[in-house]
């Protein structure tokens, strides 16, 4: 009101609308306006006493020009509203009243209606959170890039921004998926890129830190929890559809997206990854903060020592994952199988899987821990968790063949040789089937029947089984013949067979 004030002080010193206006204190009409206003109500003369600022708000206040018609959603004004309050858009309050009510007015008149009601709320307000040195810092993921994946496919980075929330300084790295095993490597990495931990870490309800999002008992992912444990740091989630709690990191990655990433080009992630802690050290660090009006690296200088020092021996960071137990006594995990007892199969285990490791555990119980495939699709396998029929099976190879025959006798090796060497067809299971002979005749039996299988050139099982049926190894030897006798004793006749006993020829 000082305008108005002023405006007739001088008035009252005779000087002229036009010479008032010429000095940029108000506009001709409006002198003109408040010339007439005070000479009604006799402020111009000089003995009279200036209004006061109330007064002159009432009387300079413009008149509201009343509305001339009415408007087409006033009967509808409480259906209105109720949506309004419910954070219906007006398109779809235009489109429902159109359905629903059969109105016939237009949408700008549904708009008119709808900033009444805006302008009616009062005024969202908010506060500045402020933080102590090495109180806490915020971490969030935003898009990056699209670069070339090394499976030869372009695909969606991602930047993971953890920033300290008093000195602003920042740590950026840049992934290609937001996987829990990702969200605590990029932790372990910015706490080594500041040498030091902060109190807590203020994060949003994403799946890889928080299960379940809730205002008052938010449940924390497992190996997160874990996580906070080894590092010595609380975690602080956000509530709900909040994300103000955690507007510092939130400014920070729409700093790195409209100074960083615009003007620059990357040939791969670890290009990308290089030309952003560049950045951050000599332009993002270095920079008069438009909020604290220090260089970030500066304060950080300070705020550094308050914080935690790392731990002296890194944790064990794992995530972990639910995993059911095959038919086949094995749990994949990242495209790759892991043995378990045989006896839980098609239970559903706990499998915690680390840069070397992976360990499945049966509720608290630990079950075995294998080392972790670096190959997709490899088997580990543990023969003692396979059930004692697949363990017999898998361990009468070809060699476990030829110790057993050698343990039996040299005959016995040498015919069961003589059957594994076959280049036509695979013997396994002739081999293992006279091995098998052993524990119902007896190891003396087989080696003899053995020998008089080789004797006869005729190295297969069923002539070994027939030996031993019909023991034949326990008659008397005559001295061995060689294939080409045993072969004219078979295939020739002597002239005795040849002619019976009247002459006459067979």
């Amino acid at each position: 009101m000082f305008q108005y004030r002023q405006a007739l002080v001088r008035l009252r010193a005779g000087d002229t609308v036009r010479e008032i206006a010429r000095t940029g204190l108000m506009g001709r009409d409006k002198l003109a306006e408040l010339r007439s206003l005070a000479a009604n109500r006799g402020w111009l003369s000089a003995g009279a006493e200036l209004p006061d600022d109330a007064t002159l708000a009432a009387a300079m206040a413009p008149r509201r020009r009343a509305a001339s018609t009415v408007s087409s959603v006033e009967p509808l004004r409480s259906v209105v509203q109720r949506w309004f309050d419910v954070g219906v858009q007006g398109r779809a309050i235009h489109a429902a009243l159109k359905r629903e009510h059969g109105f016939t007015g237009s949408y700008s008149a549904v708009v008119r209606m709808l900033r009444q009601m805006k302008a009616s709320q009062p005024p969202e307000v908010t506060v500045r959170l402020a933080f102590a040195p090495a109180e806490a810092a915020q971490v969030d993921f935003g898009a990056g890039p699209v670069l070339m994946h090394p499976d030869g496919r372009p695909r969606r980075t991602w930047a993971f921004v953890m920033t300290l929330c008093h000195s602003r300084h920042q740590y950026v790295e840049f992934v290609w998926d937001q996987t829990v095993a990702t969200w605590l490597g990029c932790h372990r990495r910015a706490f080594e890129w500041f040498a030091a931990v902060p109190e807590r870490v203020i994060v949003d309800n994403a799946k890889c830190a928080i299960v379940k999002a809730c205002r008052h008992d938010p449940l924390v992912q497992r190996a997160y929890a874990e996580c906070a444990e080894g590092y010595g740091f609380r975690i602080d989630a956000c509530p709900p559809h909040d994300p103000q709690k955690k507007g510092i990191v939130e400014s920070g990655v729409k700093y790195l997206k409209a100074n960083f990433l615009p003007t620059r080009t990357f040939r791969d992630l670890a290009d990308l990854n290089a030309q952003a802690r560049a950045w951050v050290m000599t332009e993002a660090g270095v920079r008069c903060h438009g909020t604290t009006r220090e260089q970030p690296l500066v304060l950080f200088a300070l705020e550094r020592p308050l914080m935690k020092a790392l731990p002296a021996v890194a944790p064990d960071l794992g995530s972990w994952h639910r995993a059911t137990v095959h038919r086949d006594c094995h749990v994949q995990f990242d495209r790759a199988f892991y043995s378990v007892p045989f006896a839980l199969a098609g239970k559903t285990l706990w499998l915690r899987a680390t840069d070397n490791t992976v360990a499945l555990y049966e509720d608290y119980r630990h079950v075995y821990t294998h080392l972790r495939s670096r190959r997709p699709g490899q088997r580990m396998t543990v023969t003692d968790h396979l059930p004692p029929e697949a363990r017999s099976f898998f361990e009468r190879d070809r060699r476990w063949c030829c110790q057993r025959a050698a343990e039996v006798g040299p005959r016995c090796a040498e015919l069961v040789t003589r059957m594994l060497s076959d280049r036509i067809a695979e013997r396994l299971r002739s081999a293992q089937g006279v091995i098998a002979l052993g524990r119902r005749y007896g190891a003396a039996r087989l080696e003899v029947a053995c020998d008089r299988a080789l004797a006869h050139d005729s190295p297969q099982y069923r002539t070994v089984k027939t030996i031993l049926a019909t023991g034949a190894d326990q008659q008397p030897t005559s001295a061995p013949e060689t294939p080409a006798a045993y072969a004219k004793a078979r295939f020739t006749r002597s002239a005795a067979e040849l002619f019976d006993a009247t002459g006459a020829l067979h």
